[in-house]
């Protein structure tokens, strides 16, 4: 656990050492920012006339989850294909760290850069809150962002797998995108055409079950097949640097 932790301190900090880690935020927040003060200037023409829904967090989390289907394949594809191509992976290789820890400790330190990101977005409840009244649904709040971490760990993680595979980060970041792409809009695409297989292609969905959690849904089925989708990731990248090791 220490080596994981070492290795994720190291690779949070190396985002913020270049403009990575700026660029991704200005992409997020700036998106948010804009689409937050359109929502709320939407919502209060709406009320001044005597009419609409009370504004929520669901599209302001919706937008970021779509967003990270771009910065995803950004913030790993360096992660271990550079180390491949730098030659830094064979020193990390011969370092009294398992494959695996090597692995989780890339992936976890992305996660955390996402945490991080994701703390500056619980500006929009707050100041939603306050002018709704009563005030908003909290428990819809939670739901959202815990499918939100979940979307964002399956992201991070399956791009984290594709950069083991490959020396060439750009080849990462386009395979990544495909991935993410197919997951998020084309695997559903078949459920309106076989209604009898439907909920299949819809369970495959990576969107799917964010939608259900962004909505105040959290589903079991949905919370196993992220682990699934993380898991397999994460071994993914695991195998990949085991068969690298040994040729």
């Amino acid at each position: 656990m220490k080596n994981i932790w070492t290795i994720a301190r190291r690779e949070y900090d190396n985002y913020f050492n270049g403009p990575l880690a700026y660029v991704v935020m200005l992409a997020v927040l700036l998106p948010l920012g804009i689409y937050f003060s359109l929502v709320m200037f939407f919502n209060s023409q709406q009320a001044m006339f005597g009419g609409g829904a009370a504004p929520d967090i669901t599209p302001i989390n919706g937008l970021f989850a779509f967003l990270m289907i771009f910065l995803s394949p950004a913030l790993t594809m360096r992660l271990l294909s550079d180390e491949a191509r730098m030659g830094t992976l064979e020193l990390l290789l011969t370092a009294p760290v398992r494959d695996a820890e090597l692995v989780v400790g890339k992936w976890l330190g992305a996660m955390l850069f996402i945490l991080t990101l994701l703390g500056t977005t619980l500006i929009y409840p707050l100041v939603l809150n306050n002018f709704v009244t009563p005030g908003i649904d909290w428990m819809v709040v939670l739901s959202s962002y815990i499918g939100l971490i979940l979307l964002c760990a399956t992201m991070l993680a399956l791009g984290v797998g594709i950069s083991a595979i490959f020396t060439n980060q750009f080849a990462a970041f386009f395979v990544t995108l495909g991935l993410l792409f197919f997951l998020y809009f084309m695997i559903g695409l078949p459920a309106g055409l076989l209604p009898e297989s439907g909920e299949v292609f819809n369970y495959l969905s990576i969107n799917t079950h964010y939608d259900q959690m962004n909505t105040g849904t959290v589903t079991l089925g949905g919370i196993v097949y992220y682990l699934s989708l993380i898991s397999f990731g994460l071994f993914a990248g695991t195998t990949a640097i085991e068969i690298r090791r040994w040729r």
